[in-house]
C-alpha cells in the first residue's frame, strides 16, 4: 500500500497589515460612491426646482376666469394647477386651509381689475413666482400690473421667509445624531426609549423657544409647534433606533441614507414640494423629513391647517420604528437568556462525565 501523506497543514493566517491593506481599495471605491451619491442627492433636486403642478385658485365669472387660467398655462406650462372657485373668499379659505398657495381674484364688475393673493410663508418660491406674474395680468397697468396681498407674510424678523428652511438639515440631523448616540452609550431598551421620549420633548420645546423667540421665525401657538417638533424628532429617532434594534451598525447607516441623503434634499420645507421636480417632491413627502417639514410650517404659521397627511405620515414611522425597536430588543433579550442558560465548558464536562459514572 502506498503510504498516507500528511495531512495538508491549515493556510497561514494572513497578518493584520495585509488584511488591512485589501480593505484600502475597497473604502476608497466605497467612499468615493458615497461622496458621487450624496452630491446626486443634493445637486440634482436643486438644479431642476421650479413649480411642478402648484396649486393655485381662480376666482371670477366663468368666460374671464377661463382667461387667466389659458393665460397662467401659457405663461409657464406646467407649472400650476388650477382650481377655480366661485369668489374671493373661496379663494381665501383655499389657502387658509392649505389647499393653494396663492389666488388670482377677479372682480365681479367687467373692467374690475384682477388682485393676486399670496402666502408667503407657505412657500417663499412660489409666492415670488406669483408677484412676477402679478405684473402680466393687468395690462392696463404697465409696470405696475395686478395688486398683490400677501394674506400669510413673514415676521419682521425673517422677511424673506427662509429661517425655517434653514433649520431642515439641523432638525434632521439633531434627530439622527441623537438616536445614534443613544444606542451607542445605553444598553438597556427601556433606558434607550426613555431617553428617545424625553430628548423628543425636551428638544421640541427648546429649538420652538429658539425659533420663535431667539429668532423671531415664527409667531404661532408656541405650544402647538413645539408638539409639532418634538413628534418629527420623536419619529426619525425612533425610526433610527429600531432599525439599529434589527441591523445593528447597517441600521444607523440605512438610517442616514434615508434621512439625510434622501430626506432633507427631498423634504421641500425651503420652498414646498411642488418645488422639487415631478415626483420626487411627492416621494418626499412619504419621509420623516418631508412630512416633518410640512407638519412644522403648517403649526407655524396656518394653525395646523393642512397637516393631516404628516401627522399620519410620521405617526406610521413611529409605530414601525417602536416595532422594530420592541422586535429587536426581544431577540436580544432571548439571546441573553440562552447564552447565561448555557453551561460553560469545564462544567459541561463536568456534567457529562458525572452522567457516564
Amino acid at each position: 500500500m502506498p503510504p498516507t501523506p500528511p495531512p495538508a497543514s491549515p493556510p497561514e493566517p494572513a497578518s493584520p497589515a495585509a488584511a488591512g491593506w485589501r480593505k484600502v481599495p475597497v473604502l476608497v471605491v466605497g467612499l468615493t460612491l458615497l461622496l458621487v451619491a450624496m452630491l446626486t442627492a443634493f445637486a440634482l433636486p436643486a438644479i431642476n426646482s421650479g413649480p411642478h403642478k402648484v396649486p393655485i385658485a381662480v376666482a371670477g365669472p366663468g368666460p374671464a376666469a377661463d382667461r387667466i387660467a389659458d393665460k397662467l398655462a401659457e405663461a409657464k406650462p406646467g407649472a400650476f394647477r388650477i382650481e377655480k372657485v366661485a369668489d374671493a373668499d373661496a379663494a381665501r379659505e383655499r389657502i387658509d386651509d392649505r389647499d393653494a398657495y396663492g389666488a388670482v381674484v377677479l372682480g365681479a364688475k367687467p373692467g374690475a381689475k384682477p388682485e393676486v393673493l399670496i402666502a408667503t410663508t407657505a412657500g417663499p418660491s412660489v409666492a415670488a413666482t406669483l408677484r412676477a406674474l402679478a405684473l402680466t395680468l393687468d395690462p392696463a397697468a404697465a409696470g405696475v400690473g395686478a395688486p398683490v396681498h400677501d394674506l400669510y407674510p413673514p415676521t419682521s424678523d425673517d422677511p424673506n421667509a427662509v429661517g425655517l428652511s434653514a433649520g431642515a438639515l439641523p432638525l434632521v440631523l439633531g434627530g439622527y445624531l441623537a438616536a445614534a448616540a443613544i444606542v451607542l452609550l445605553l444598553r438597556s431598551p427601556a433606558q434607550r426609549a426613555v431617553t428617545a421620549l424625553g430628548f423628543a420633548l425636551l428638544g421640541g420645546f427648546s429649538l420652538t423657544a429658539l425659533l420663535q423667540y431667539g429668532f423671531g421665525i415664527t409667531d404661532g401657538n408656541y405650544l402647538l409647534i413645539s408638539l409639532a417638533v418634538a413628534f418629527s424628532t420623536a419619529a426619525t429617532s425612533v425610526t433610527i433606533m429600531g432599525l439599529h434594534a434589527v441591523l445593528g451598525g447597517r441600521g444607523l447607516g440605512l438610517g442616514a441614507a434615508m434621512m439625510i441623503f434622501l430626506g432633507n434634499p427631498l423634504s421641500g420645507l425651503a420652498s414646498g414640494p411642488e418645488w422639487l421636480p415631478s415626483g420626487w417632491g411627492t416621494f418626499g413627502q412619504f419621509l420623516p423629513p418631508g412630512a416633518g417639514g410640512t407638519l412644522l410650517r403648517s403649526t407655524a404659521f396656518f394653525d395646523g391647517a393642512g397637516c393631516g397627511r404628516a401627522l399620519i405620515v410620521l405617526g406610521c414611522w413611529l409605530v414601525g420604528g417602536l416595532a422594530l425597536f420592541a422586535l429587536g430588543a426581544r431577540v436580544a433579550s432571548k439571546r441573553a437568556a440562552v447564552g447565561a442558560g448555557a453551561p460553560a465548558p469545564q462544567e459541561e464536562r463536568a456534567t457529562v462525565g458525572a452522567r457516564a459514572q
